[in-house]
């Protein structure tokens, strides 16, 4: 019984540290200038909510008023930057953006621009730390209202935490951070983000093809 005991525990063990270890593979060398890229974009000042912005540089423009937040220009411009399209102005303008977006990766529109649709926030997290391009969407069930939409950054967490607050996420909202989960960032989204990932965020990748980014 010693024995079974024994060794009970230190299976447990072997899980609790399988657990705790880095849940989707290493930093490649181009996740880490993923993570560097978007460390530069300045999102911590530029693309403020309660601005009028300029979607690709994320300045305040100095003419009426724009009280919405700015996640979609944000994610634009990184794409853009990076040689991917993915859907924006002036092909949709910047008023529920997030949602056009959405719909737009989602219907197969943007597999003839080089996405593809990821099963899981694992295999979100894994092709972030591969240094390709990654966004999390969530569509608002009404049209009327915003939707949301993140970039996914490198990140080595532990599945424990991936299971818990989802990707780690750099972002443009009505908070904008460098560095921080999903669950954060999606938390005025109510379903957007479920632990495990059973909400209606849904994760869409690029390769970046970094020879080309000075």
């Amino acid at each position: 019984m010693r024995r079974l005991t024994l060794g009970l525990v230190v299976a447990l063990g072997l899980a609790r540290s399988a657990y705790a270890a880095p849940c989707c593979g290493p930093i490649t060398p181009d996740g880490e200038r993923l993570a560097h890229f978007l460390d530069d974009t300045g999102v911590d000042h530029l693309w403020q909510a309660g601005q009028r912005v300029n979607w690709e540089t994320g300045e305040p423009i100095q003419v009426g008023k724009q009280t919405s937040t700015h996640c979609s220009a944000f994610a634009a411009a990184v794409a853009e930057q990076l040689g991917v399209y993915i859907l924006r102005p002036p092909q949709h303008p910047q008023d529920l953006l997030a949602n056009a977006q959405m719909g737009w990766l989602r219907r197969d529109g943007g597999v003839p621009y080089g996405w593809r649709s990821l099963p899981d926030p694992t295999a979100a997290q894994a092709a972030a730390n591969r240094g390709e391009l990654v966004v999390e969407a969530f569509e608002n069930p009404n049209l009327a209202q915003p939707g949301h939409i993140a970039i996914v950054r490198p990140s080595l967490q532990s599945a424990e935490a991936l299971a818990r607050g989802g990707p780690r996420e750099t972002q443009a909202g009505a908070t904008n951070a460098f560095n921080i989960s999903t669950a954060h960032g999606f938390s005025h989204h109510r379903g957007a983000w479920e632990p495990g990932g059973s909400g209606g965020i849904r994760y869409f990748a690029h390769v970046i093809d970094w020879s080309k980014i000075p």
